[in-house]
């Protein structure tokens, strides 16, 4: 059906698709395969629960969703997806990760893809920052080397707000 309506990108594994239709990381792999069966571009959600980051194991979490829900792919097919990671915690919180912690994450984020894979794919794979982005932290944030832009919730619905992104990205 996406196929039909010419859709190029789907978010798959949103953290509130996860909480409140109980997405497991096997039913995000089938979706995920799915849409590059229809060549359709999955943008794969990826991120932590407070209490996972407060008790220090988000990389370990994170490593196991895209463990379990990406790595059986090929290397040719793993750089047809984009990652968005979304630290739960800062999702319609008005909390956003420092641009420190975002690196961080997408730091290692990159190096999963670069031990599963190699290195010239996890450089070249997009990781998207998904939480809370909003004009007045945008630079700062995509500033940082290994965060290659946003993924854009509720700031995409105030036009000045999603314009100062925008131009963040310049």
């Amino acid at each position: 059906m996406l196929q039909s309506l010419n859709v190029k990108f789907v978010v798959v594994g949103h953290s509130e698709r996860r909480e409140y239709f109980h997405e497991n990381n096997q039913l995000l792999a089938e979706k995920t395969d799915i849409c590059l069966e229809y060549n359709i571009t999955p943008i794969f959600c990826c991120g932590e629960a407070l209490s996972i980051r407060e008790a220090n194991t988000q990389n370990a979490f994170v490593a196991k969703q895209l463990e379990e829900s990406l790595f059986h792919l090929s290397a040719e097919q793993i750089q047809k997806l984009v990652i968005a990671y979304e630290p739960i915690w800062a999702i319609g919180t008005g909390k956003t990760a420092s641009s420190a912690q975002a690196q961080e994450m997408h730091a290692f984020i990159r190096s999963e893809f670069a031990k599963k894979y190699n290195a010239d794919i996890a450089n070249n794979i997009s990781i998207l920052y998904g939480g809370s982005v909003k004009g007045n932290n945008a630079v700062e944030l995509f500033s940082q080397p290994d965060v290659d832009g946003g993924l854009v919730g509720g700031a995409s619905l105030v036009a000045d707000e999603f314009v100062a992104i925008i131009n963040a990205l310049k």
